[in-house]
């Protein structure tokens, strides 16, 4: 299994620029780019679907469990796994999202149990 780098992972915890593109249903075509929120939790990359598991790029990735990434001003193949349902990690996320989004209105939002239920962790493949 691959990880993201030292310098990667530095980079991602600042960038507030990622779009995600999960594969459509045909396993090839990459769907149409999501800015999404991204946060960096003990050398992990994760994101949310702010309208929860009803989002449209959040079932493409979790049915296909593939596409591409732009973050950081770089294009990545990459992987796409649950990583909802462990109470711990839910609220390390959800420490990783205030620290770096608080500001925002769109924060609290991202605290709630539809887009927690809707956490997602990008590998690079």
């Amino acid at each position: 299994m691959a990880q993201w780098s030292k310098e990667q992972l530095k980079g991602f915890a600042t960038a507030d620029d990622m779009h995600v593109s999960p594969f459509y249903d045909d396993g090839k075509t990459y769907g149409t780019p999501t800015w999404i929120w991204s946060v960096v939790n003990n050398d992990k990359l994760y994101v949310r679907a702010y309208n929860g598991q009803n989002s449209r790029w959040y079932q493409s990735a979790t049915k296909q469990h593939a596409g591409k990434i732009k973050l950081n001003g770089h294009e990545y193949e990459v992987s796409f796994n649950d990583a909802s349902g462990n109470k711990d990690l839910d609220e390390q996320i959800n420490k990783a999202y205030q620290n770096k989004y608080g500001n925002s209105s769109y924060c609290p939002p991202m605290l709630e149990a539809g887009p927690i239920s809707a956490t997602v962790e990008i590998e690079p493949k």
